[in-house]
């Protein structure tokens, strides 16, 4: 490990070490009253309490099931969509004002439109999550293929490989990276439309439900800030993994590691 990241990670762990002091020493100095913000202490004492929880586990499961099927599926639409799009500019053209006006529509505003087509159930979460997913996916890959090298694509067509071989040979491998790097944003993305959907449709099971049922507690400011932890603890494990994994695969390409969309 190289001397500018041991520095990195010490002094990340420094910043968390004072948030963690400030939230300690804030509510049990009297600055804000226990019953809206417990010492942090508290809170993750009970988080760690919650992971010998069997029904509380069960629930973190349905969220990663839901999390991981919507992901899939919009990996499974983003990708060849992406390739359609940034390969025939005609397409692009003929549905680009659809696209822009279907992308900064917010998952969540669709719970009730959703619900009423699907269902109160897994199908509904697992439809929001997709979409929320689909855009950075879809958005990088298009960018990739922007970015594909020209004078390789020249190379192949010069020995007479068709138009779908280019594609497949040359600007899918070279997207690979952006299409790794939105996969990366999607599957952060998707677990905050999980919960969120969870959270504020109130059926169901999962983290959002536990958080919700919480902060209907007379005390539950404990509970609903141990939810938060473990969804920022979820969340920060999933990018540590797909990091790890953008590097092994792509090790070539660190600079491109950055996303658009």
């Amino acid at each position: 490990m190289s001397r500018r990241s041991r520095r990195d990670i010490g002094l990340g762990a420094l910043g968390v070490l004072l948030a963690l002091g400030v939230c300690e020493v804030v509510p049990r100095a009297g600055i804000v009253r226990r019953t809206y913000l417990p010492p942090v202490s508290e809170v993750l004492r009970r988080a760690v309490e919650l992971a010998g929880d069997s029904a509380f586990l069960d629930g973190v499961g349905a969220t990663l099931r839901a999390w991981a099927l919507g992901l899939a599926l919009a990996c499974a639409i983003a990708v060849p969509t992406g390739l359609l799009l940034g390969s025939v500019p005609v397409v692009d053209a003929a549905t680009r004002a659809i696209v822009e006006f279907l992308r900064p529509m917010p998952s969540v505003a669709l719970i009730p439109l959703v619900s009423l087509l699907l269902g109160s159930g897994t199908e509904t979460e697992v439809a929001l999550v997709t979409y929320a997913s689909v855009w950075p996916i879809l958005f990088n890959t298009v960018y990739g293929l922007g970015e594909s090298d020209p004078l390789a694509k020249d190379t192949l067509r010069a020995f007479g490989f068709g138009r779908i071989e280019v594609l497949l040979r040359v600007e899918l491998v070279g997207a690979a990276p952006f299409v790794a790097a939105g996969v990366r944003i999607s599957a952060a993305v998707a677990l905050i439309v999980a919960v969120a959907t969870e959270l504020l449709s109130g059926f169901g099971e999962g983290l959002g439900i536990f958080i919700a049922q919480a902060q209907l507690a007379t005390d539950g400011a404990r509970d609903v800030l141990a939810g938060v932890v473990w969804a920022g603890l979820l969340g920060l494990v999933m990018n540590g993994v797909l990091v790890r994994c953008e590097r092994r695969l792509f090790p070539w390409t660190p600079e491109r590691r950055g996303a658009r969309g």
